[in-house]
This record gives structure tokens, C-alpha cells and sequence, in this order.
């Protein structure tokens, strides 16, 4: 009998390696993640924390990194299904944070800069 380590192994790395694609932020501007031009200014709406994610995926979070009703973002990117790319400046700190968000979670206020 042959034993089966070898092939737990290579399921264990295929599985990691998926985890790891579908955590691939798409390039803004590409087909998957049509940019906005120009850029939109919008603000959370609803109750709790708006959890930024590494990319347009559920299964990938930034742990501790979320932003709160009222608070504005600068949208760069949608895709299809629901996501917006967006980076929040902390107005007491100045740090600021890039990532994804849910576009259901946001309402937009306005745009940034000229229109292309």
C-alpha cells in the first residue's frame, strides 16, 4: 500500500495557492475593475463597519482595517459585482488606507478633479 502524504501534500499546496489567487487585487482600469474617471467622492451609509478587503473577494480581509458610517472615500475602481476600490485619509492621523469595500455600503457626494 502506497501511502497517501504525497497526495495530502500536493491538495494542501493547491488549496493554499487558490486562497492565494483569489486574493489577487485586479489592475483598476482593466476589464474586471472598470476605472472611474473621473474619481468619486462618497461617503458610507448603513450601521457598523464597512470592512476593506485586499481585493474584490469576501474571503480576502484586512484585519482591523475598516471604516464607519459617514466616512468619506475616494472610489477609483467598480467591478461588476459589487466592489469599489477606495482609499480613506484619516483626518485626525493623515494615515490612509487603499483598498476594497462593498459599493452597496457607499453613496456618492461628488466627484474629484476633471472629467476626462
Amino acid at each position: 500500500m502506497k501511502p497517501i502524504w504525497p497526495v495530502i501534500l500536493l491538495l494542501s499546496a493547491l488549496a493554499i495557492q487558490g486562497a492565494h489567487a483569489a486574493c489577487t487585487e485586479p489592475q483598476a482600469g482593466s476589464d474586471r475593475a472598470p476605472a472611474l474617471s473621473p474619481p468619486l467622492s462618497q461617503v458610507v451609509i448603513g450601521s457598523g463597519r464597512l470592512q476593506f478587503r485586499s481585493a474584490p473577494d469576501s474571503a480576502c480581509p484586512m484585519k482591523g482595517v475598516f471604516i464607519i458610517p459617514k466616512d468619506e472615500v475616494v472610489a477609483y475602481a467598480q467591478t461588476r459585482d459589487g466592489w469599489s476600490s477606495v482609499m480613506y485619509l484619516n483626518p485626525r492621523t493623515g494615515n490612509d488606507v487603499s483598498g476594497w469595500v462593498r459599493s452597496a455600503r457607499l453613496k456618492t457626494i461628488g466627484t474629484m478633479g476633471p472629467r476626462r
